[in-house]
């Protein structure tokens, strides 16, 4: 794939970061460390990308800065708060305003349209004065599927339904965009779309953050962390 010009916009002020972050899982009577006390600054505006081999921890990384997971020790911060010392309800408030997730596998509602899938996250959470039909037709038109708002997946293909999980992933005008391996399913042609799509985004001010394994797509990001047996390798 060949990348447009990168442009690197942070604002020397984070978006989310690691300090001395650990992850372990319990399996049987052992304990399986996972990350070891990973140290990470995410700038708001910057475009990073997450790579590894398999084992490497970067699923777990995402999920420990997508406040999914919490950590066994250390602290994930973003929005100024440690999501160890808030409630469950506090951080699914957090995550549900805060983080726009973009998944390999799209993640779509197959009984739902296009426009339907986009508003799905408004249900839980919706900032105040905003339209969320509005707001979800724009994103719509904004990632190129204005003429596809009433086609559910099956009627659409691999990239559309992608664009629809990134017009998703923005509904709540998140901080930050997490992304796992967004272009896996995707040919090439469709791939290089949905990379100048991010691009775009990034370009306008969005944090995004992206596991993949392709090098090539990497390329588009303004810095690439390496994971190692759940340490980072340089950043």
């Amino acid at each position: 794939m060949q990348q447009p010009p990168r442009e690197n916009k942070t604002s020397c002020n984070p978006a989310i970061e690691t300090i001395g972050l650990l992850k372990s899982y319990r399996l049987a009577d052992q304990e399986i460390p996972i990350l070891h006390g990973i140290d990470l600054t995410i700038n708001r505006g910057e475009f990073v990308a997450i790579m590894g081999p398999s084992g490497s921890g970067k699923s777990t990384l995402m999920n420990m800065l997508g406040c999914l997971d919490r950590p066994t020790m250390g602290e994930v911060r973003t929005s100024n708060r440690n999501i160890s010392e808030l409630s469950d309800s506090e951080i699914a408030k957090l995550r549900g305003l805060e983080i726009g997730f973009v998944f390999q596998n799209f993640n779509l509602i197959s009984r739902m349209n296009a426009l339907e899938n986009v508003l799905l996250p408004t249900y839980e959470n919706s900032k105040d004065n905003v339209d969320p039909e509005k707001r979800g037709i724009e994103l719509l038109e904004l990632v190129g599927l204005g003429n596809r708002m009433g086609h559910k997946p099956s009627e659409m293909s691999g990239g559309q339904c992608q664009r629809v999980a990134i017009a998703r992933s923005l509904i709540n005008n998140p901080s930050i965009i997490l992304a796992d391996e967004p272009t896996g399913n995707l040919d090439s042609k469709t791939s290089l779309e949905i990379m100048n799509l991010f691009s775009k985004l990034h370009r306008q001010g969005s944090t995004v953050i992206m596991i993949t394994h392709d090098p090539q797509t990497a390329e588009y990001a303004s810095r690439t962390i390496h994971l190692k047996d759940g340490y980072i390798e340089n950043n």
